[in-house]
């Protein structure tokens, strides 16, 4: 007796897994499989980009901004009045983490985690940006480059290294990457994998914010100049970053984890 022939092929010719819970899990660890496999790649990537590029070092230059005007007794009143809206923005969030799974609907412990850290590390850019903003100088400067750096994702090692390459060595390029990968990153993701949640979309609108708001940073002089000295690109870059923050609020509010439906 032939008992291959009697059992019933489910994945169709060349006895493929089908859509019955073997071919779910199989599914599940082909994806990740690729999760782990771009993740190292971009680790990699960014590996070999701090290799191959020079130096970075933080040019005094950095510390004069296009607008440095001096309002009600606050110098700087601008950059450090636009520092607060990461406050408002990241507030909410940060308790409805810590009121638990029920309120963002996060499902595994390491991603609860990790916005918990996220929204700290806004909370902490608020007051780090302001206060490095008041007195605008190097030994300040770690106070506004730390927190932003913990705003992306990236463990807590990870900020240890950012201040050991910005205070000890004087060297930007780390810090750069860091901002930099999550915004080719999370879009690579959500194209190559399908989402675990609903409003995955937010997150494009979320890189987009972040991307612009990098182009205002860069663009400080020249957006002032633009708008006739009413606001810098400094000053929007942070009301930018602060948009990012609320526009991931928002889709971690609404977002429900999608239920795969196979056919019987």
């Amino acid at each position: 007796m032939n008992l291959a022939a009697d059992l019933p092929h489910r994945g169709g010719a060349g006895g493929r897994l089908g859509p019955g819970p073997l071919g779910l899990a199989s599914s599940v660890l082909r994806r990740d499989h690729r999760r782990r496999a771009l993740a190292g790649g971009a680790v990699l990537a960014s590996a070999l980009l701090l290799v191959a590029t020079p130096r970075l070092r933080h040019s005094p230059a950095l510390h004069l901004f296009a607008d440095m005007r001096n309002l009600l007794g606050v110098p700087n009143t601008l950059n450090v009045i636009t520092s607060y809206p990461l406050l408002l923005a990241g507030v909410p969030g940060l308790v409805l983490c810590l009121c638990g799974s029920g309120c963002f609907g996060v499902s595994l412990r390491w991603e609860a985690l990790g916005w918990f850290l996220f929204y700290t590390g806004n909370v902490a850019a608020a007051f780090g940006s302001a206060y490095y903003h008041l007195k605008p100088d190097d030994d300040r400067l770690i106070w506004d480059r730390l927190p932003v750096s913990n705003t992306t994702f990236f463990p807590v090692i990870f900020v240890a290294a950012v201040y050991l390459f910005l205070r000890v060595l004087d060297d930007m390029r780390l810090w750069v990457i860091l901002n930099f990968v999550p915004c080719i990153a999370i879009p690579a993701m959500l194209f190559l994998f399908p989402p675990k949640y609903t409003h995955s979309r937010f997150w494009f609108l979320a890189t987009g914010f972040y991307l612009l708001a990098r182009f205002e940073g860069l663009a400080d002089r020249k957006v002032y100049s633009v708008n006739r000295y009413f606001i810098s690109g400094h000053s929007l870059e942070h009301l930018c970053f602060a948009m990012v923050t609320l526009i991931l609020t928002v889709m971690l509010s609404f977002r429900n984890i999608k239920i795969a439906r196979y056919p019987h």
